[in-house]
Formats: structure tokens, sequence, C-alpha cells
């Protein structure tokens, strides 16, 4: 897939579709049987289904035609579009489906751990390249660059599960979409950050024609993407103006804007993301502290 996106001409991405069709054909199977035992809500079990089969042929039909990369993501609006509104159709007209919060909340931080796990193998293994090699090893730069990356994922994972999800959502739940859909930015996020931190290695290891500050910026956005995504989700459930919220946002953005300003300072790469891994650390401090008084306060007026 990423060959043919980098060579740009055909996409292939016929593995990646095989993989959901896999998933789709069992998920499909668990709707019929839905279906079939629950006469009250066949109309949104009908529309679940529906909706899974329509996209997956229409992801499947963009997989075996020859499309160039460019008019293959052009297609790919509409299957996602299907995607996107057939939960929302099944749930608001057709009759909707039950769901229990807490369950929901622990999918989501389930796989809110499972994105960031990626993030720590692909530093792992990124590290462990770049210490191979001859002039490097195991020196500062590796050391602070594994330090950066696994403290940057433990940040994010403290940060997240600072908020109860699960009563925020049995108190909301009228705001579902809100919640599921917002985790789709919020995941990518954090798969960003990842890839940041990738690029990050790549220039230690002289493999990246981007500058320092190119560099540092590649990983301060989708840090300061996952930070502020984080706020504006729990804000947006409890209807709260917190000016305790605006004080750790924007202690958390200067200290990107610092590891952004060091860069241009010419101040190490690795020496930059140790500073900006301090950047959830305010969140983290401040709810330990003080947020927690906040959260239960805010969920108690819901």
């Amino acid at each position: 897939l990423f060959e043919s996106v980098h060579a740009g001409d055909r996409l292939h991405n016929e593995i990646v579709i095989a993989g959901y069709v896999v998933m789709r054909v069992a998920l499909c199977g668990h709707w019929l049987r839905a279906w079939r035992q629950d006469p009250s809500r066949r109309r949104a079990h009908r529309t679940y289904l529906v909706s899974i089969l329509t996209a997956q042929v229409l992801w499947c039909v963009i997989a075996v035609l020859p499309l160039t990369v460019p008019v293959a993501f052009a297609a790919m609006v509409l299957p996602l579009v299907v995607e996107l509104i057939g939960p929302f159709i099944a749930e608001r007209s057709a009759g909707g489906t039950p769901w229990h919060a807490d369950h929901i909340a622990e999918r989501y931080g389930l796989l809110t751990i499972i994105t960031l796990g990626e993030g720590v193998l692909g530093t792992v293994a990124v590290v462990s390249a770049i210490v191979e090699e001859p002039e490097l090893g195991w020196s500062l730069e590796p050391i602070l660059l594994l330090a950066a990356g696994i403290g940057l994922t433990f940040g994010q994972w403290w940060t997240y599960f600072t908020i109860p999800w699960a009563e925020v959502l049995q108190r909301r739940r009228d705001r579902s979409f809100l919640f599921g859909y917002g985790h789709v930015v919020l995941y990518a996020a954090i798969a960003a950050t990842g890839a940041g931190l990738h690029v990050a290695a790549y220039f230690l290891e002289h493999h990246s024609e981007l500058g320092e500050v190119a560099t540092v910026v590649s990983v301060v956005i989708p840090v300061g993407a996952y930070a502020l995504v984080l706020y504006v989700l729990y804000n947006a459930f409890v209807h709260a103006f917190d000016m305790f919220h605006v004080l750790l946002i924007g202690l958390t953005a200067v200290l990107l804007v610092a590891a952004v300003v060091m860069a241009a300072a010419s101040v190490p790469v690795a020496w930059c993301l140790v500073v900006l891994a301090l950047a959830p650390v305010v969140t983290i401090v401040g709810y330990e502290t003080i947020g927690h008084r906040h959260v239960s306060h805010h969920l108690d007026a819901l």
C-alpha cells in the first residue's frame, strides 16, 4: 500500500481490503443473528447490515479497479460516507439499538491503548535500528529519543484516562456519536505522534531531508492536536467552560512552542523532543492536584 502511494501510480490496497472483508463477514453474521433474535429492532439491524455490505462492496470495487492513487483516494469518499452515515441512520431513524455506556467506554479505551502501543513498538524498533549505526550506537541522542517517545506515549495514555468516559457517556447518551467519531480524530492524532517520532528517528539517522524545525514540528502538531481534541471532547460533553482548562491548555502550548523555538535555535532535536514530552505532564499534574475535583463537580452538575 505505502509503496504504491510513494510510486504514485496505481493504488494497491488489496491486502488491506482483504483483511477488512474477513472482519466484515463475521460482523454481518452477528447482525444477522441480532436481526433474527430481536424482532423489535429489525429495522435498525437491517440498516446496519445494508450499510456494512454496501460499504464493503464499494471498498472491494476500488481495490479491484486499476485506479491511480489520486483517483482512488477521491473514490474512497463514497464508501467512507456510507460507513459514517449508516450507524447514524440506524440509531436515529431506524429505532436504534441498546448499548451499555461502560462497555462502549471500555472498548474505546482499549482501542486507545492499542493505538498507543503501536507508537511504543514503532519507537523501540526505530531506535533499535539507530543504535546499530556505527557512528551512533547507544549515544545520548537515541536514548533521549527513546525516552521522549515512551514519555509521550505514557503521557497521552494518562491524560486520556483522567476522564471517566463511562460516567460521562452514561450521563450524555445523546452525544454518543460525538464520542465515537471524536475518537477517530483522537486516534489519528495518536498515530500521527508515532509517525512524527519516526520522522525524528530518520533525522537522527541522517536519512531525512527535513531540517530541525520541520522535524520537531512533525511531532508538535499531532501532540497539540491530541491535547486540544481531548479538551474539546470533554467540554462538549459536560457543557462547562473551565478557566483552569484554559490555563492548562496555555501551559501546554508554551511547551509546544518552546520545542519549536529550541529547534530554530539549533538545539539538538532529541532535546527538543524531551521538552515536548513534558506537554502531557501539564494536564497530568493539573488533574492530580486540582482537576479531579473539577471533574467531579462537572459530573454532579449533569
